[in-house]
């Protein structure tokens, strides 16, 4: 199993770095086809949606690595027990968060399927569909999570009896 979770990290890792190169290139021919005043139009609608691909996979590495940000003072001054039953809970609320998040964009994708761009011959769904894995591996790292900290619970209630 560890061995899939490397190869979907290293995937996750190699599509961020497509979509940064992909977005310089983008944005470079924007302003290159401005310095001789002949714009692109495509380039500024075309780099809004490699953004909001490359900040879903952000996110999904992020997510994958446990980095998002946390501000952890008053969970230090819990006791361990309630410290790993509040991570339980935030856990339960972040698998019901990239449930939700899955669950709206597939319903974005599906009515925004029809409606085309401005510039780009491609439907706007496409600005919606990177949210979709990016909920679902919100919500199955957060159920892996809440298993992790459930048996840490669980270990020291069983240490706590005597």
């Amino acid at each position: 199993m560890r061995g899939l979770l490397r190869i979907f990290d290293a995937g996750l890792n190699a599509a961020a770095a497509a979509l940064v190169a992909v977005l310089l290139v983008v944005v470079t021919a924007g302003i290159v086809s401005r310095g001789f005043n002949r714009p692109l139009a495509f380039t500024d609608e075309l780099a809004g949606y490699v953004m909001v691909w490359l900040a879903c996979f952000g996110w999904m590495i992020a997510t994958r690595r446990g980095a998002h940000i946390r501000v952890l003072y008053f969970a230090n001054l819990l006791g361990p027990r309630v410290k790993q039953a509040l991570e339980a809970a935030l856990a339960s609320v972040a698998i019901v968060f990239g449930v939700v998040v899955a669950w709206t964009a597939v319903h974005q994708v599906h009515v925004n399927s029809d409606v085309e761009a401005i510039a780009l011959p491609v439907a706007t769904a496409w600005m919606y569909a990177p949210l979709i894995p990016a909920g679902v591996v919100t919500a199955v790292q957060a159920l892996a999570d809440l298993v992790v900290s459930a048996r840490a619970l669980g270990a020291s209630e069983c240490e706590a009896r005597p």
